[in-house]
C-alpha cells in the first residue's frame, strides 16, 4: 500500500504486537514521509487510536495494510475536504472484485440513514482537529476486542451526535479485494455481540424490536441461525451496559 513519496501525503504506521520481543521496522519504511510507532497488546480500535494520537496532517484517512491506493485517489480525498470546508467527516467508496457493496447514487448527509448502506473503516476520512483529543474509537469494539465489529459506524455516530458535519461522497478512493472480517465471521458470537451493542447505542428506545429483525436478516442473507443471532446480540447489549464506563481497561 506504500506509494512513492508525494508532497502533501504522509503515513502513520502503528505496529501492534502481543509479545515481548524487540521489533524493528522494515527498511522500506525508513522514509521521511513514514512514521512508525510500536504498540503492545491487541485490538484494532486500540491500534487506530495509536495512529490518531500521533497524526499531524490536516486530513486523516483510515487505512489497512491490504489496501491499494493511487496518488490520484489520495488527492481526491484531500480535494474533497478543500472543496467542502464545512465537512468534518467524509466517507467514500472502495472497489473490489469479490465484495460488491451498495452505495448511495449521490452525496448524502450521514445523519440521515440510507437503506442498505453501511460504513467500512477504509472509506472514512476526517479533519484531525475535529477528532484528535476530543473522541476516539471505542476500544470495546472492533476486531480483537470483546465486541468485534461496529467500531467504524460507532465513530461516525459519535461524530454526528457531537454536531459534526458528516457526508458520503460517491468517489472511489481505494481498492480492497479481500473479504472483510464482518462478512467472513458474521456468525461468530463476538461479532453478533458487537452488532447488538451498536444497535443498542444507535437505537436505545427501539433496540429490543430491532435485534430480532436484524437476526432475521442475517439468517436470510448469511444463514445465521435466528435464535443464535438474537441470543448473542442481546448478550452484546448486556456486556456493553456492564462495561461502558470502564472502556479504558481495554487500552
Amino acid at each position: 500500500m506504500l506509494l512513492e513519496p508525494c508532497e502533501g501525503i504522509g503515513y502513520v504506521v502503528s505496529w501492534q504486537h502481543s509479545d515481548d520481543k524487540e521489533h524493528f521496522a522494515p527498511a522500506e519504511l525508513e522514509r521521511p514521509d513514514v512514521a512508525v510507532y510500536h504498540l503492545s497488546g491487541r485490538g484494532i480500535s486500540r491500534n487506530r487510536n495509536n495512529c490518531l494520537r500521533h497524526a499531524t496532517a490536516d486530513v486523516c484517512l483510515i487505512a489497512d495494510d491490504d489496501c491499494r491506493y493511487t496518488h490520484d485517489q489520495l488527492q481526491a480525498v484531500i480535494n474533497t475536504f478543500a472543496q467542502n470546508p464545512d465537512i468534518d467527516f467524509a466517507t467514500f467508496r472502495y472497489t473490489s472484485e469479490e465484495n460488491v457493496k451498495k452505495y448511495p447514487a449521490q452525496s448524502v448527509d450521514l445523519s440521515t440513514p440510507t437503506k442498505g448502506y453501511y460504513i467500512s473503516s477504509i472509506e472514512i476520512a476526517f479533519k484531525r482537529e475535529s477528532v484528535q483529543g476530543k473522541f476516539w474509537f471505542n476500544e470495546l469494539f472492533g476486531y480483537g476486542a470483546p465486541l468485534s465489529c461496529g467500531e467504524e459506524e460507532l465513530l461516525v455516530l459519535t461524530a454526528i451526535r457531537q454536531g459534526l458535519k458528516c457526508k458520503f461522497f460517491p468517489i472511489d478512493i481505494v481498492r480492497h479485494d479481500d473479504i472483510t472480517n464482518t462478512v467472513t465471521n458474521v456468525s461468530k458470537s463476538n461479532m453478533l455481540m458487537g452488532r447488538g451493542a451498536f444497535t443498542y447505542i444507535a437505537h436505545p428506545l427501539s433496540f429490543i424490536a430491532r435485534i430480532p429483525l436484524n437476526s432475521y436478516r442475517l439468517k436470510k442473507k448469511y444463514g445465521v441461525p435466528f435464535w443464535h443471532g438474537v441470543k448473542n446480540m442481546l448478550a452484546g447489549v448486556s456486556f456493553y451496559r456492564k462495561h461502558r464506563n470502564d472502556e479504558q481497561s481495554y487500552q
